[in-house]
Parts: structure tokens; sequence; C-alpha cells
């Protein structure tokens, strides 16, 4: 019911893109923590699977151990699919004996993508090479995945929520844009990137040094 790319740009920023059939998708998968790296917790999600494994990448372990770990102490594992990228670029994935319809993974020299209920295999390498080709921010990489996972085929009923977030070390994610419930959910995620994208970094400047922020431009807002 879920595909997801997670990636990096070199320079320190993580992020993931995702989709799903089910509603508010992001607000369950979407694990990233400034320098450590970017997980997925996805299938029949458990949202804490991705703090553990998010909490082992900090302590050291590389995206592997960190999987490893996890699955190993993790009584229902066979129910979760599990995508890890650590602050290194490496990734690991985990397919659950019970991850739901046609799954797999997709990989790129910085990113990797996992699903399940797809329509076909091909569509996870697809979202990784559309990735790898796109240039731009980060964000910008990580909505040309998605939407090369739907030209693929995406999901084999229709999708209805995505999400995509970034982290750059600020301390807080300064990309995180979600669509809950839409009839094209990953058309509508990019809408609102456009939007968003060229206001990013002021409202980064706001946070950490608001005396040099811009005004608001707004109504009420006489400075």
């Amino acid at each position: 019911m879920t595909f997801c790319i997670v990636g990096t740009d070199g320079s320190g920023r993580f992020g993931m893109a995702v989709s799903s059939s089910s509603p508010a998708v992001a607000a369950r998968c979407v694990h990233l923590r400034d320098g450590v790296g970017a997980v997925s917790s996805q299938n029949i999600t458990d949202p804490r699977l991705g703090t553990k494994l998010l909490d082992r990448l900090e302590a050291g372990d590389t995206a592997r151990q960190a999987l490893d770990s996890v699955v190993a102490e993790t009584p229902d594992i066979d129910f979760r699919q599990l995508v890890v990228l650590d602050s290194r670029g490496d990734s690991a994935v985990h397919h659950g004996g019970r991850t739901l319809g046609t799954f797999g993974e997709g990989r790129g020299p910085s990113c990797v993508s996992a699903g399940n209920m797809l329509s076909d295999d091909g569509v996870l390498q697809a979202a990784c090479d559309a990735f790898e080709s796109s240039g731009g921010d980060l964000e910008v990489k990580l909505l040309a995945g998605l939407n090369g996972a739907v030209a693929a085929g995406g999901e084999a009923g229709p999708v209805h929520s995505a999400g995509l977030a970034v982290v750059s070390g600020h301390g807080w994610r300064d990309t995180d844009l979600r669509v809950d419930w839409h009839d094209d959910p990953v058309a509508e995620l990019g809408r609102i990137l456009d939007i968003w994208l060229p206001q990013r970094d002021a409202y980064v400047t706001r946070g950490l040094d608001p005396q040099l922020s811009e005004g608001y431009g707004v109504p009420g807002d006489d400075r």
C-alpha cells in the first residue's frame, strides 16, 4: 500500500518522499534526523521502528548493522518493511515475509526506494533512476522519484496521500509537506512544493536569526 524514495544530496541533507493508498502516510512512515540519516517504516507500519533505527544509526551503526539489530529484536518483524539510509549514504532494506502484494526495492548512488502492493516490480528502480537523473534541490529530486514511480505504474490501486520531508542540520525539518487525502496526491504535492521552495530559506532564517528575517508581506505587517 506504500512506496517511498529516500535520498541525500551529499551535503548533509537527507530526505524522503512517500505515497500510499491510505490517508496521512507521511505521518507514520517518514523518520529523519539531522546528521544521522533517514528511515521509512511501512507495509503494516510500526512508527516506533523508525525511532529505533535512527537511534542505532546515531549510536554509530551502519545502515545494515542498525537494520539487522532491529530486525533481530522485533517479534512481529514479518509484517514490516523497513528502509534505512545512513550518513555515509549506505542503505539497507528489510521485506518481512508478510509484506503485501508485489514488493521490492531500487537503488541509486545516493538513494534507495522500496514499496509494496505495486503494479510492477520495476516501479522502484524507476523511482531511483528518476531521482538520480533529476537536478536541483533534494526536494525536487525526491518529487522526481515519486513521479518516476507513478509513471512506471505506481501502486496496483489508486493512491490517496503523499508527503515529502528534508532535514539539513538546522534542528528541524526545513521542508515538511503533506497531502493527507487527495485524488492525485503526488501532483498536489508538486503544486505545494512549487509554492514552498521559494520561501524555504526565508523560514530557516526566521528560525535561526529573526533579526535578519524579512517582513511577512501580509495584511497587518507594517514593518
